[in-house]
């Protein structure tokens, strides 16, 4: 079992994290407060592996507290703020979850404390969620710069990417209704960021996810209500990858 401690300045914020803890068959909730302080004495006393931790508190921000703290136990930071995400990864947290948080994300981000191949396999969680955890080494999300901010996009959610010269908009959520994200970067620069074994580039200005594929005709994808072109160059490969 792992000794969990929920810290973080919003009382609602303490209640559901702190739910989700008791779910986990692995995490052993010994604790919730809205004080950074009395968290770092119980870290520093050997009375916590993991924190759950939010960044922006009164007394000490989360940034302060990892820098503290060192590797004296496992970091998962919990912000409604995406600009940090970079920092928190500099001093190698376990994952970075923006609010408001699914029991699901939340259940993909403890995963990750567990050991590696070979350890002993844990239960499921007390109440039944599809739960798809990401292969070892292969990441579940990534950051794409917007015209503001780095945003957080969690790959499960993406249906495909189109390109428009030096801007991406990728398209996330449900295929009836995707939501557009328009990002900064070149369609080789995104490409290079996607995992291989989820993502496929179609045509010179569209990438797809290939479970989010709904049919295909001739040399068209359809995801929801988007017709997707299959270009010559790329046709080959991609019927070799969904041929299997």
């Amino acid at each position: 079992m792992l000794r969990t401690i929920v810290v973080d300045d919003e009382p609602l914020a303490l209640t559901i994290l702190g739910d989700y803890v008791g779910k986990v068959p692995f995490l052993e909730l010994v604790g919730t407060t809205t004080s950074p302080i009395a968290a770092l004495q119980r870290v520093q006393a050997g009375e916590v592996d993991v924190v759950l931790l939010d960044i922006q508190m009164p007394e000490l921000t989360g940034i302060q507290f990892l820098k503290i703290v060192g590797n004296r136990c496992r970091i998962i930071l919990t912000t409604a703020y995406s600009e940090y995400a970079l920092d928190g990864y500099e001093h190698d947290v376990v994952d970075y979850l923006l609010k408001p948080i699914s029991f699901e994300r939340f259940y993909r981000a403890v995963q990750k404390l567990l050991p590696g191949p070979g350890a002993v396999s844990h239960p499921e969680p007390r109440q039944p969620t599809e739960v798809a955890p990401a292969a070892e080494g292969i990441p579940d999300f990534i950051f794409v710069k917007t015209e503001y901010r780095l945003q957080r996009v969690d790959l499960s959610d993406v249906l495909y990417a189109e390109g428009l010269k030096d801007y991406v908009s990728l398209y996330t959520g449900q295929p009836a209704n995707p939501t557009r994200l328009l990002t900064l970067q070149t369609m080789k620069h995104l490409e290079e960021k996607l995992p291989v074994s989820r993502f496929v580039r179609v045509h010179k200005s569209y990438i797809v996810a290939l479970n989010r594929i709904e049919s295909i005709e001739r040399n068209r994808i359809y995801i929801g209500k988007a017709v997707i072109p299959i270009g010559d160059t790329y046709r080959d490969e991609f019927f070799r990858r969904v041929d299997g």
